[in-house]
Order: C-alpha cells, then structure tokens, then sequence
C-alpha cells in the first residue's frame, strides 16, 4: 500500500510529530511501532518538563514547549487529571561558586525569553523548601511553570488524537529496512517481509534509529545509554519541585499519588548502538548510589521504601541534541531522534515546527542547526545544562 508519509517509531516524537502533520493536512500517514506506543526511551523517562536550559535555542524551544504542554489537555480533548500534568517547579542546586555563578548566567537567557526562573540563597531555599538539605550548597534556581507529565498517558493521548485525524498507527509492526532506491526514499519493509511504499520515511525509533538508518546507507552519530530510576511507595505529599543537580547527576521529584520518582546516570557509561547488545538490567550499584543521594538531599527519604527499579535508554548525540531533519544523502528521509534525555519535553514542539518544515511551511523556530549535517560541517550546539 501507498501513503505520503511514513514514521518509525511510536514514542512521543513519531506519535506527536504524526498529529502535528495531519493537522496540517499532509496527506496520508501510517505511524509503524515494533510493539506498543511510548514502550521505548519515552515509557521509560521520568517525564520532566523544564525551561531551565542555558543556549538560546534550548530556552526558545522549551519555553514554547512548556505553552503547548499547559494547552495540550485542551488540544487532545483530554483531561490535565489525564496527562498527570504537574507544575510543581524545578529547583536547580549548585553545589560550587563556579556553579552557582553558571546557573545565574543561565537565567538571564531565561529571562529574555519570558521564563521567571528565579535565584535563590541557600537560605531561601530552607524556607521556601525546608525539607531540602542545603548542606554544601551555594545558592539554586527555581522555575515554577517547570514540572511533568505522564508520558505514556501523554502519548497515548497524542495517538488518539492523531487517529481521530486519519493517520494509521500499527503497534506490534518491526521495520526491518528502510527501501532506497537511485538515493530516494521508496517506503519501508516489515519483519513479516510486507513492504508499505512511500516517498518521506520519518525516523523516530530512537536508539533504534542508528541500525535503521544503516539499512540506508546512512550511519547516524545516535547510541544507545543505558540509565537507571526508581520509584518508592506512596508518601504524604511533602515536595512540589523537582530537585535537581547537574554537576552531581540526581533528580528526584514526587509524582502526583505520592510516589517519588528519581535518577541518576551511570558512572562508567557504555554505548549502545546495535539494538541486540541494549541492556536493560537492573543494577544494585545504581540503587545504592542513588539511596545515598536521595537520603542526602531529602533526609526524609530515608523512611521511604522503594518499590520497583528500571532501565531505559538515553538517545544520545555527540552534542546532547536531536538530530532532526532531512538527511541529505537520501532524498525522502527525515530523522527526529538522539533526544538525549530531554526527548519528551522537547517532543511536543519538536512535532510542531517539524511538521511544518516537512510539509514546506515556515517554522516560527528554526529546526535547521539540528539537523544532521551539522555533524560534517562542524557545527554542534551546545548545551551547558544537562545531567549526566
């Protein structure tokens, strides 16, 4: 069978980016996940949503994000109760002067952009948030539109949406190949050997994305990194924000029925790119770090009982940004993958303006420096605010 567009992949990238383009009327769509919607990196994530980056074209990005998120209950015809949307705030602690002092920095590009992070003494932080231990801390900012949402429930509700709109979505449908033909896109082959033709194929499979796009002749610079997160029993409500560190790695947040939710990244980080080595195991040196962490910065933890532990995988890039966008060596083929643990808060406006540059229309942020010559040409983005 024939369509206009073609997306691998059903995490929230692919699912999101599927809606966006029906939208806007582009043609017949089929969306292809290997087994069910959002069970890759996305089912896996923590699910924050922050403004608190430190390049313009992150801070630019995010603070469109975070409007589409607070508008996207309304916009899937769903309820906020629904998306488990939170925004209990980011709290960012610096444990350096040198750290500190980037932090503030950061906030002055969040300002120009309309995000009201503010800065904070360790003594403010004890009052404002006393159950945090600002042992060793030099001051923090806060951000309280910041916050999260369920991400399987959130792409859920985009798939929904996307169907409503006429675009096909086959859960349990492996690609195998990407079908090239004279350096052009001819469609795609599935496990059971069907082949479904298209001129545009939308590479959203995340980590999978680099075996996929070898079957192209492309070698996509995306692996693989394998990081862990726990979850405890319900507790009284007791912390709004997510808390925070870059330079020490954690975060821990308190989901809305009580549970807390935390992580940490690996110390010795392995990359992944050949979908059968990915290892998803769970790993007792992860829990005890993460413990004394967690117990370090919110002693009250230490009466909590965790409850279940698993792994997913960061998509990473060299420069801990998407590649998205056309490739060039092969006319037809998109890519939106390598979110680089920022994938599901970036994924809503990522749809947005991809879908409007895939179909020819204007972008009101211009995608071009993520695309994936910049990795030739030199040009890499960088970002100073991520963990790990």
């Amino acid at each position: 069978m024939s369509y206009d567009i073609i997306i691998v992949g059903g995490g929230i990238q692919g699912v999101a980016t599927a809606y966006e383009l029906a939208k806007r009327k582009a043609g017949k769509i089929l969306l292809l996940e290997k087994t069910f919607l959002s069970a890759g990196s996305t089912g896996s994530c923590a699910a924050g949503i922050r403004a608190q980056f430190g390049s313009e074209f992150n801070v630019s990005l995010m603070a469109r994000s975070l409007q589409i998120f607070e508008h996207l209950a309304e916009e899937l015809d769903v309820t906020n109760d629904f998306l488990e949307l939170w925004q209990g705030g980011y709290l960012v602690l610096a444990y350096s002067q040198a750290e500190f002092d980037g932090l503030k920095e950061r906030v002055k590009v969040q300002h120009r952009f309309g995000i009201a992070t503010e800065v904070l003494s360790p003594e403010e932080v004890a009052y404002r948030f006393p159950r945090v231990n600002i042992e060793g801390i030099y001051g923090a900012t806060y951000h309280k539109r910041d916050g999260h949402a369920d991400p399987l429930h959130t792409t859920f509700a985009y798939g929904e949406a996307a169907r409503r709109l006429g675009v096909e979505i086959r859960q349990w449908s492996p690609v195998t190949r990407i079908l090239v033909e004279d350096d052009a896109i001819q469609g795609v082959e599935l496990a059971d050997g069907t082949k479904e033709y298209a001129p545009t194929v939308l590479l959203s499979a995340g980590a999978w994305s680099t075996a996929l796009a070898r079957t192209a002749g492309v070698d996509l610079p995306i692996w693989g990194e394998k990081h862990e997160i726990l979850i405890t029993e319900p507790w009284e409500r007791v912390l709004d924000p997510m808390v925070i560190s870059f330079s020490r790695g954690f975060y821990i947040q308190q989901r809305p029925h009580g549970s807390f939710i935390m992580g940490l990244p690996p110390v010795n980080p392995v990359k992944w790119y050949d979908p059968e080595e990915f290892d998803f195991g769970p790993n007792s040196d992860f829990l005890s770090r993460m413990s004394n962490e967690a117990t370090h910065v919110l002693p009250f933890l230490a009466q909590v009982n965790v409850v279940r532990q698993w792994a997913g995988l960061y998509e990473m890039t060299p420069d801990h940004h998407h590649i998205i966008g056309p490739v060039d060596e092969v006319r037809g083929l998109w890519v939106a993958a390598g979110g680089s643990g920022h994938g599901f808060m970036f994924g809503p406006v990522m749809a947005e303006q991809l879908s409007k540059w895939m179909i020819g229309e204007p972008m009101d942020i211009d995608l071009t420096p993520l695309a994936f010559r910049r990795f030739k040409e030199g040009k890499l983005v960088v970002e100073p605010a991520v963990v790990g």
